[in-house]
């Protein structure tokens, strides 16, 4: 069975979202009400993936990102928040979380997103890509292009395979299985795509390959 963290300040979100997860069998292993309760939380009970808020009085959802990055602890978190602007989506998704929901969305899809992340996927709510695009869009020019333009990276064939799975939320595993490769291959092919993105992770090579129209 999945398990998760929940860590939002107010406590009937917290009873509301253990209730229907357990529903669709889903293991609340702990809770926590900010940031630093929730690094003692994580770190005694070992989740699968954490479901996270942003907007927490004290140790708020960017700190906590920060803090699990800067402690090398790698579980995957699902920013679930009912903030989408910009700004803040883009300064979670580069602190390290792997998918990113608003709170409006419904159990199946919640509970879709958390197996994602457990198998080592990403997902990001349909509803904010295209403020993310444009945000990027918005952002400095790449040095020495002066226009703007940017060169999308020359994949090859299945590397273009391979990122358009990464795009669904794939994971290594799943990637290997549909396109009838060995796992170690699938993470070359991942790894490839990121330095030639210059991406961090994937969610990241992901969307650039959507600002730079490898993906459509």
């Amino acid at each position: 069975m999945t398990s998760v963290v929940v860590v939002d300040d107010q406590t009937l979100v917290r009873q509301g979202i253990r209730s229907l997860l357990e529903i669709a069998e889903i293991d609340v292993i702990g809770e926590a009400d900010d940031g630093r309760m929730a690094l003692d939380v994580i770190s005694s009970t070992d989740p699968d993936v954490v479901l996270l808020d942003l907007r927490m009085p004290g140790y708020d959802g960017i700190w906590t990102l920060d803090r699990l990055r800067e402690q090398d602890i790698a579980v995957p978190v699902l920013v679930l928040t009912t903030f989408d602007d910009d700004a803040l989506v883009l300064a979670a998704l580069r602190a390290g979380a792997r998918g990113y929901l608003l709170k409006d969305v419904t159990l199946e899809q919640l509970t879709h997103a958390v197996r994602t992340l457990a198998d080592g996927g990403t997902l990001i709510a349909p509803s904010i890509t295209d403020r993310l695009l444009r945000a990027i869009r918005s952002g400095p020019s790449p040095s020495g292009t002066g226009s703007g333009a940017s060169r999308a990276p020359d994949l090859t064939d299945r590397e273009l395979e391979v990122l358009r799975l990464m795009a669904e939320g794939f994971s290594n595993r799943r990637i290997s299985e549909a396109l009838f490769l060995a796992e170690g291959t699938v993470k070359n092919h991942v790894s490839s795509i990121l330095l030639k993105f210059g991406a961090r992770d994937r969610t990241n090579a992901v969307l650039k390959a959507l600002h730079e129209g490898v993906l459509r």
